[in-house]
């Protein structure tokens, strides 16, 4: 189970403080397919970077008993002056995983060649997303964060994407970012709707999709 509970998120600027969130709550089960829907600017992937721990909240705190990914394709983890490999170790080092395999299994999916054994400051946004999440489903986690982002790369490159992540890991919990209806529908069984800095729950997908296309 994950609870997020009582989650605020402000941000501080020359014209004030601004509340992006405003004491959400939210509670996903194991194997549910959660899709949040809201506006640009939101606060959807700022929620997404919380869950996952490479952002921090302003107030509330998160449960959990199961393990949660990185946002997929996130790459602002990785040290720049360093290359793919370097980075792809130290991973490995972090998760206990056998090197070798892993750097296989990445070679493969992110197919990046001889480009692996640059800094990843010379990659493009699609060569560090194509990392990332190479990195990022080569770790067994129990619930993914998923963000549109990871929507790189040829229509090769989208299938493998959906094949690890829907087929291989059916029964993963999954929470996901998305502007694409047709896309939540396809792949979510709940749908939350952030509005004002406030998450309403719905019965159903479809009553997510409909109070967001009222906004």
């Amino acid at each position: 189970m994950l609870r997020c509970i009582d989650i605020v998120k402000d941000y501080h600027g020359h014209s004030g403080t601004r509340r992006v969130l405003n004491h959400v709550n939210l509670e996903l089960r194991p194997g549910e397919k959660l899709g949040i829907l809201g506006r640009n600017g939101a606060g959807k992937s700022t929620l997404l970077r919380i869950i996952g721990g490479v952002e921090p909240m302003t107030g509330g705190r998160i449960e959990q008993d199961m393990s949660i990914s990185w946002p997929i394709a996130f790459g602002g983890a990785f040290q720049g002056s360093l290359s793919g490999l370097d980075n792809l170790r130290f991973i490995c080092r972090i998760y206990d995983l056998d090197y070798h395999s892993t750097r296989a299994f990445v070679d493969d999916f992110a197919e990046l060649g001889r480009q692996l054994a640059d800094p990843v400051k010379t990659y493009s946004s699609g060569m560090r997303a194509r990392l990332a999440f190479a990195l990022s489903i080569v770790i067994e986690f129990d619930c993914y964060l998923i963000d549109e982002v990871i929507m790189v790369g040829d229509a090769r490159f989208h299938k493998r994407c959906h094949d690890e992540l829907f087929t291989k890991r059916a029964d993963r919990s999954l929470i996901i970012v998305s502007h694409s209806m047709d896309f939540v529908k396809e792949v979510c069984n709940r749908g939350v709707l952030l509005h004002n800095g406030q998450l309403h729950d719905h019965d159903s997908v479809a009553g997510a999709i409909e109070a967001y296309e009222r906004l």
